[in-house]
């Protein structure tokens, strides 16, 4: 399942705070700010869709995320892989690699990264 670009604003401050009643999300937003009926129908979504929780303080909730944002984020990359890749990671990664633009050492350190992932993966 995946959010709406307004609900990964609002996970985004949900991560960023852990924990969080939804006044403490509205202050995290940029100007200009939903209303809150807007906020409270999209925090009702995204409870409904799996993606946050709630602690009940009488008639406050408290909100924390129940996916983290690490294995979000790898299920939409998987998603764009495969839509628009082939499902190559090759192509994404050679697509990313030419059409990304990095510094030299930004390149070195993907470099290194991929460096280490080979020796890892040799047995």
């Amino acid at each position: 399942m995946k959010l709406s670009p307004a609900e990964e604003q609002l996970m985004e401050s949900i991560w960023k705070l852990k924990k969080s009643f939804m006044k403490e999300i509205i202050d995290e937003l940029p100007e200009p700010k939903p209303a809150s009926t807007t906020i409270s129908t999209m925090l009702k979504r995204m409870t409904e869709k799996g993606f946050i929780g709630y602690i009940e303080y009488g008639k406050s909730r408290q909100y924390y995320a129940l996916i983290d944002k690490e294995k979000y984020f790898s299920k939409q990359v998987q998603g764009l892989i495969k839509n628009f890749f082939g499902n190559s990671a090759l192509q994404f990664a050679s697509f990313f690699a030419k059409e990304t633009p990095m510094t030299a050492s930004e390149l070195e350190e993907l470099k290194t990264i991929i460096d280490e992932e080979l020796k890892k993966s040799k047995p």
